[in-house]
């Protein structure tokens, strides 16, 4: 075949996009005819609907069958101008000057006649080149097709996860929403909890305060009523023997029944309402093993002078304390001390009746005497009244007219805001909060269970 016509028959069999000879060629709608992966990529934007790259026309199905005539056609072409190029100095063996025709798969060589005789390839596969060529083609076409199916896989996951991000983006607006609603109903509820609350207390203490008027009422009555007898018992040791050996079994009677009817104090103790979710809000501050798990014994008094409240640990061995309610007692003290932040921890006292608790200045706790001042500590303690364990706090020291914790105290400490607050964690109530201007010194925890 001459140049001329091997030219035209070449230029039927190219495609017009790569302008190189088919490889694994296809028929469109239109008629035209493209290389398959050059038709994929012409058409990988996805535009509908997709056009024939020559005239435009339009191409209803996007999936087309290999054009096996065209392929066998353009596989003539390629052998056609490799037999043509067979005198350029590439397909000339340099040791022999002979056209390279094989294909050696073992080296991965092209190789002359003379070159496949020699040992080193005798015992090695060989095949023509255009056979060979056609062979590696039709792997590649094979990974080509299954890239390409991954890549339109790939694509529709994309939409997918496109679609995906979209609707996220819109989910996540509307639960914006949905929280700021949900905190904003949680916050009516508490305000409406919240004025019940107040309004029980108000009831119940208005109530407390009845009965202690009327304590005070009773008792000033007794008190008078016990001054008249005390009077009218005076005049009667005045009266002559006999007579007064006539009356005194009536008179010791009457003042029997005057001592039986003794009015009793009234204790004074407020419900305690639990405050919804406070325990779990504080657990998110919480610290564990907060204390250390070494209690040292000591000799300890609480001194409450005025408005003043203060406790004085003494070693043991440091001899007994002169100040007032000495008693026995061991002491944990806070592995750490808290100069920022937000912590919230819970004491067991559920053991003990009698004890102190709360958090006080970072002293040095080696010392055999220990003073814990009230302008240092905010503290919470329990003390015997009338045959009655109550509670107290210092700075000044009160009286908290609420039922004593059984089981454990919650302590949240707001450093930077500067306030203490103990919590019922049983009842999930509010016992006391130090409302106080902001620390300037390092705190430490510490428990005290004094011995009865």
């Amino acid at each position: 075949m001459d140049s001329d016509t091997l030219g035209a028959f070449q230029k039927q069999l190219t495609c017009s996009i790569c302008m190189n000879c088919f490889l694994d060629p296809v028929t469109i709608d239109c008629g035209h005819s493209f290389c398959r992966p050059c038709l994929s990529l012409c058409w990988e934007e996805g535009q509908t609907p997709r056009s024939c790259p020559e005239c435009r026309g339009i191409s209803e199905c996007p999936n087309f069958k290999t054009n096996t005539a065209l392929k066998r056609l353009a596989s003539l072409a390629r052998q056609a101008r490799v037999a043509h190029n067979h005198s350029s100095k590439e397909q000339v063996c340099v040791t022999h000057q002979e056209a390279k025709g094989l294909f050696c798969e073992a080296d991965q060589t092209l190789l002359c006649g003379p070159c496949f005789e020699c040992p080193e390839h005798a015992a090695h596969s060989h095949s023509p080149i255009h056979r060979a060529a056609e062979e590696s083609q039709e792997k590649l076409l094979k990974r080509m097709g299954s890239l390409w199916k991954i890549r339109e896989e790939m694509q529709i996951i994309l939409n997918q996860e496109a679609k995906k991000t979209r609707s996220f983006k819109h989910y996540v607006a509307l639960r914006k929403e949905m929280i700021t609603a949900e905190y904003q109903r949680k916050l009516l509820l508490l305000r409406e909890e919240e004025q019940l609350h107040l309004e029980a207390l108000e009831r119940e203490a208005k109530e407390i305060c009845e009965q202690l008027e009327g304590s005070v009422f009773r008792m000033t009555q007794y008190r008078a009523s016990l001054k008249e007898m005390y009077r009218e018992l005076t005049g009667i040791c005045c009266k002559p023997d006999g007579e007064l050996l006539q009356v005194l079994a009536n008179v010791l009677e009457m003042t029997d029944l005057a001592e039986t009817q003794k009015p009793q104090p009234v204790n004074p103790e407020l419900t305690c309402w639990p405050v919804t979710g406070i325990l779990d809000m504080l657990n998110n501050f919480r610290v564990d093993n907060l204390l250390s798990q070494t209690m040292t014994i000591h000799h300890m008094s609480l001194s409450e002078d005025g408005d003043d409240a203060s406790v004085m640990f003494r070693d043991e061995h440091h001899g007994v304390s002169r100040q007032p309610q000495i008693v026995e007692s061991a002491v944990s003290w806070g592995a750490q001390a808290f100069s920022s932040g937000r912590h919230y921890w819970e004491l067991d006292v559920t053991q003990s009746s009698s004890w102190i608790l709360g958090v006080c200045k970072d002293i040095l706790i080696t010392d055999t005497t220990i003073s814990v001042y009230s302008e240092e500590a905010c503290i919470l303690f329990t003390k015997k009244v009338n045959n009655h364990y109550s509670l107290f706090t210092n700075a000044p020291p009160y009286i908290q007219y609420v039922k004593r914790p059984l089981g454990r105290i919650g302590v949240f400490l707001d450093y930077d805001n500067g306030t203490v607050s103990f919590y019922d964690v049983c009842r999930g109530s509010l016992i006391y909060s130090f409302l106080l201007s902001p620390f300037t010194f390092p705190l430490k925890p510490f428990l005290c269970l004094r011995t009865p």
